[in-house]
């Protein structure tokens, strides 16, 4: 940000960000004391790997051969504590409370900081983020990625729901005194199916839901059950949930 500050150009931030996460596997070989370093590393860098991919879930059994998840737990937890990553659980049911509703074996990895997600991505994916094309592989990661930081940076746990019966998948959720609140996650403005199913007074089984939110390129409205908010006002989620009438 300082280099874009003083030079008004975009040129050299991208070799500062790799020499980060350079300086970030330096840190993980000299300071992960007490745990497998070559195990927190190889979670280190398939991040984006995962985040590439459709549910975005991190997966150990695909990073080496025979791994087991509560073998990387130890490497997951480290990552998170020194603010390299924030970690998003699956929830079990959609129910409150959300602490002890959630399986710490389903999980999501997203970098504390969205502009080392970019620089994490090969030269060709860059290049192509810049000018705006090929965008669809990693454009639902970077909004998501964009929006957890901004959730975590007000004191939030991440949490997200995914069900093939019935098909149902959130991207985050939070809550207010009383209420469980789900959160999509949109590039532009596309159709969310599962917020609105989750929201439906007429066939609504969740009893601890009552209204939804939606981060999108779009400006602010209210449908009675959903709340459309640009990305920028993410920021602001706890205190408009706490001053909600």
């Amino acid at each position: 940000v300082n280099r874009y500050i003083e030079s008004k150009q975009f040129s050299g931030t991208l070799q500062i960000q790799k020499q980060l996460l350079l300086d970030y596997e330096e840190d993980i070989t000299k300071y992960a004391s007490g745990f497998d370093k070559a195990k927190v590393l190889a979670v280190y860098r398939h991040i984006s790997t995962f985040l590439a991919q459709e549910n975005k879930k991190f997966q150990v059994t695909k990073i080496a051969h025979g791994a087991r998840n509560r073998e990387y737990m130890g490497a997951v937890e480290w990552l998170s504590n020194a603010g390299i990553v924030n970690v998003c659980y699956c929830l079990g049911t959609l129910e409150l409370p959300l602490k002890g509703n959630y399986d710490p074996k389903q999980y999501k990895l997203y970098y504390g900081d969205t502009g080392l997600l970019i620089a994490s991505l090969d030269d060709e994916a860059q290049d192509d983020l810049r000018a705006n094309n090929n965008f669809g592989t990693y454009k639902g990661a970077i909004y998501e990625n964009i929006v957890a930081d901004m959730l975590v940076k007000q004191g939030y746990n991440l949490y997200y729901y995914n069900s093939n019966s019935p098909n149902l998948e959130i991207d985050f959720f939070v809550r207010d005194a009383h209420t469980l609140i789900p959160i999509e996650v949109k590039a532009n403005d596309n159709a969310t199916p599962s917020l609105k199913r989750l929201v439906d007074s007429d066939a609504n089984k969740y009893t601890d839901i009552q209204y939804g939110i939606k981060f999108c390129n779009k400006n602010i409205r209210y449908n009675g059950k959903c709340y459309t908010f640009p990305y920028s006002l993410t920021f602001l989620l706890k205190r408009f949930l706490k001053e909600r009438k």
